[in-house]
């Protein structure tokens, strides 16, 4: 049995989220530890998986900042790397009266993207079941190929890969690019979750989410999320039988504070449920959705605090979470 349930590889950065403003009205920014990969294997890691990270941070105080937090969670960091050549990627977030978030980028190019090949841990990657990744270490080179290196030594030793597409308009060198690069690592997903707003993208204006899901499904693909916010999840996968299995499955409401994470808390929720099964994708129809219904609440929890793994929740407060919605 590999040792790893699931590792994650990308950026990794400091989500600087807006937290008020002082007595002059200026706003303040408070530090929480980010990222996508990272956000979901905290995510997972915290519900009782074993996860570990890839990537990269500068030698400085933010990239300490990360790692510590990642320690702290549980995640193994012995895989990650640093860099004197470029700082910890930064983001800052400012949210509206929703919880919705608009991001600005300190990352030009930012340490996350200079992870190379010769950084990956192999051993690590050969024991992981599932190996996370988004498109964000899509943008730029040395983490582009070390991406697509990681994903074949995970696949050679017969590991799966999840992904999620992920659609930063500053990070990417125009629309076109971005489209292309992230439709790229598709074929390679054995588990594709990709959000609503970004389906369009991938495979053009127009498509419903039950066609997005069908398509990503011919594509390759043994399961597939399309996340619709406070509406939940829509699903299409085969089954270990070969049957092709459609749905959606409803998120509880709660009141929202921060949504950042909330599309990765959902997938780390969804990973740590597979990864509990001999065979992650050994599932019936009745089964998956009731990992959704888990996932979901994983989700819903964590868009009720500011930050994204400051408002991971634990194993038990989900459960409790569960028990007090009828879930």
């Amino acid at each position: 049995m590999k040792k790893i349930d699931v590792t994650a590889l990308g950026e990794i950065l400091i989500d600087f989220t807006y937290a008020g403003t002082n007595a002059d009205g200026k706003k303040i920014y408070e530090e929480n530890p980010g990222g996508a990969p990272a956000n979901c294997v905290c995510a997972a890691t915290k519900l009782g998986a074993n996860g570990a990270f890839i990537g990269m941070t500068g030698c400085d105080s933010f990239g300490y900042d990360v790692r510590k937090t990642l320690q702290e969670i549980g995640v193994d960091t012995g895989a990650m790397r640093y860099t004197q050549k470029q700082h910890t990627t930064l983001a800052f977030v400012s949210l509206d009266e929703k919880g919705e978030r608009t991001f600005s980028f300190c990352r030009n190019p930012g340490a996350d993207t200079q992870l190379m090949t010769a950084d990956l841990d192999e051993t690590v990657l050969q024991n992981t079941r599932i190996l996370h990744v988004g498109s964000l270490s899509l943008t730029d080179e040395p983490a582009r190929s070390a991406t697509f290196a990681a994903i074949r030594m995970v696949q050679s030793a017969g590991g799966l890969v999840s992904y999620d597409p992920n659609y930063r308009e500053a990070l990417w060198n125009g629309r076109n690019d971005a489209v292309a690069e992230m439709k790229s690592l598709l074929p390679y997903a054995d588990i594709v979750k990709v959000s609503e707003e970004e389906l369009p993208m991938l495979l053009g204006q127009g498509i419903t989410v039950e066609q997005g899901a069908s398509q990503l499904l011919a594509g390759g693909a043994s399961v597939v999320f399309i996340t619709l916010g406070a509406r939940g999840v829509h699903y299409a996968a085969r089954t270990a039988s070969g049957e092709r299995i459609f749905g959606s499955v409803g998120s509880p409401e709660v009141t929202v504070v921060d949504t950042t994470g909330a599309g990765d808390s959902f997938t780390g929720g969804i990973l740590y449920r597979f990864t509990r099964r001999e065979k992650p994708l050994d599932f019936t129809k009745a089964e998956l959705e009731s990992d959704l219904v888990f996932a979901n609440a994983v989700a819903s929890l964590c868009v009720t605090k500011r930050g994204a793994i400051p408002a991971l929740p634990s194993l038990a407060e989900t459960e409790a979470f569960m028990k007090t919605h009828m879930l």
